[in-house]
């Protein structure tokens, strides 16, 4: 593959904001509403949950608009709340706020970065590719197999740019093109976020403001998870045959000669070696999330005759640095290698960790003011009696714009679970079906919005124009939708 690349011309007019800014902008919103939306508390249970139809109103508690919202970030992550406020159920399973879960990213980021710098996990992919030359076809499910089992356990997303010019010019060789190649990736870590089952930064997050186990919904999910990446490698595998029978039948035709020519300098693949120690470091690395799920499992309430070790964030965080440790050791990385690389991770996420602090704040800037209840409140009015069914569609379909408007599933997770979540319990609805409801959405959104540096970033490196890539790809967007209208709606009435 050639080294040297056009810079893209600078596009002028509207540029959606970052999420950072976003997200203070409604800590202001939310301070400015502390002074005309009514004050309000529910009354709660003994599990401290809101009781349907007990609202009433209470005096108000106007935010100090400058002061409130820029200490508001910082009292999201400490869990610090005024004589005003509670720390209820919208605080259930982070009780202190949101540092333990800001924490936990950060060392997953770490976690991640040292397991990236021993090569294991870019080899393995690299190996596999070696494997199967000669028998692509096989490589379009097996690699988007692989590619979901990293969305859907630790959301992989930035690391598979690493992966992108290898597998196009691969599968140009084969007598694809590069839609075949960037589809591979894109979306098969896409699916596997779609169907994320134990995701820390969307399942994790959610479940832990939805005040819910990560395992709990997971039947659902892994059901989810399953019937979209069968529809997505028939989605890919169909486009692939018809490419290769019929080049000119390929969405970018016109590129073809060009991609061939940049991209023929990668056909050869990579010479990557897939040692016994990478072996080993891929089986702990996996070891790592299943501990993970191991721990939060209540095991104890399900009946099982296993110890049951109620784990939450600083449990998880600790397993996972006792795993980083272990995996730098494996791959005999030296102690300035194992400390940097776990630095280097860990800086890769620390917007993340920012992003829920700030996300937070709107919840402290809400409850402070007692308006929480009061958003609470009108939304039970407004849903009336949907049904539970309905409920969870609702759910869903109010995700999708909020997506786009948050990118970013660990702020929006942060922003909306402390409200959807208890809404839930009004018609019987289990929280964790929120949270499905939120990730299915939030996965559907993220394989296309521009506003994806994961999208865009693919596309451009595999070279395919983005409104190319739109036109193909909404028949199998929209499977995803139906496919999670009907899981959440028919799971709702069984529930």
């Amino acid at each position: 593959m050639s080294e040297t690349t056009t810079a893209p011309a600078t596009r002028r007019g509207f540029k959606l904001p970052s999420a950072y800014t976003i997200l203070f902008a409604l800590i202001v919103l939310m301070a400015l509403a502390t002074w005309v939306v009514p004050a309000g508390v529910y009354e709660l249970d003994k599990n401290g949950s809101p009781i349907p139809g007990t609202y009433h109103g209470v005096d108000s508690h106007p935010a100090r608009i400058l002061v409130d919202s820029l200490t508001a970030p910082i009292n999201g992550l400490y869990g610090i709340e005024d004589d005003a406020g509670t720390i209820s159920y919208y605080n259930s399973g982070s009780l202190f706020g949101a540092i333990d879960v800001a924490l936990f990213i950060i060392v997953i980021g770490g976690f991640l970065g040292v397991t990236m710098r021993t090569g294991a996990i870019q080899n393995g992919i690299g190996r596999l590719v070696q494997r199967l030359r000669g028998r692509e076809r096989w490589m379009i499910p097996i690699l988007m197999t692989v590619f979901a089992l990293g969305g859907t356990t630790y959301g992989m997303a930035e690391e598979s740019l690493a992966f992108y010019s290898l597998i196009v010019a691969v599968m140009i060789a084969a007598g694809y093109d590069a839609m075949t190649g960037a589809a591979v990736v894109l979306l098969g870590c896409g699916i596997g976020t779609f169907g994320s089952t134990i995701n820390p930064f969307a399942t994790g997050i959610a479940s832990g403001f939805a005040g819910v186990s990560i395992s709990d919904g997971l039947v659902l999910r892994v059901v989810m998870l399953v019937v979209a990446l069968v529809v997505g490698i028939f989605f890919v595998l169909r486009y692939a045959d018809r490419v290769k029978a019929d080049p000119s039948r390929s969405i970018v035709a016109d590129l073809r000669a060009e991609n061939e020519q940049y991209f023929s300098a990668g056909a050869g693949g990579t010479d990557a070696e897939l040692t016994g120690r990478h072996q080993l470091i891929l089986i702990v690395f996996a070891l790592a999330f299943g501990v993970m799920m191991y721990g939060v499992i209540p095991w104890e309430d399900l009946n099982v005759p296993l110890p049951t070790l109620w784990w939450w964030f600083p449990e998880m965080t600790a397993s996972f640095i006792l795993f980083t440790v272990v995996i730098g050791l494996i791959g005999g990385l030296s102690e300035e290698d194992l400390t940097g690389s776990f630095v280097d991770g860990a800086r890769d996420l620390l917007g993340v960790a920012l992003i829920i602090g700030i996300a937070r704040g709107i919840t402290v800037v809400m409850n402070n003011g007692q308006i929480t209840d009061t958003v609470l409140n009108w939304a039970e009015q407004a849903l009336g009696d949907v049904g539970q069914s309905g409920f969870a569609i609702v759910m869903f379909l109010l995700f999708l714009p909020l997506s786009f408007l948050i990118p970013s599933s660990s702020g929006l997770a942060t922003v909306a679970m402390p409200i959807m979540a208890p809404l839930a319990l009004f018609v019987d609805v289990p929280p964790e079906l929120v949270v499905t409801a939120f990730q299915s959405a939030s996965g559907i959104m993220n394989l296309f919005i521009p506003t994806s540096a994961v999208v865009m970033g693919g596309l451009a490196i595999a070279r395919v124009p983005y409104g190319t890539y739109l036109r193909w790809v909404w028949p199998l967007l929209a499977s995803l939708v139906v496919l999670s209208v009907v899981g959440l709606g028919v799971t709702a009435l069984v529930t």
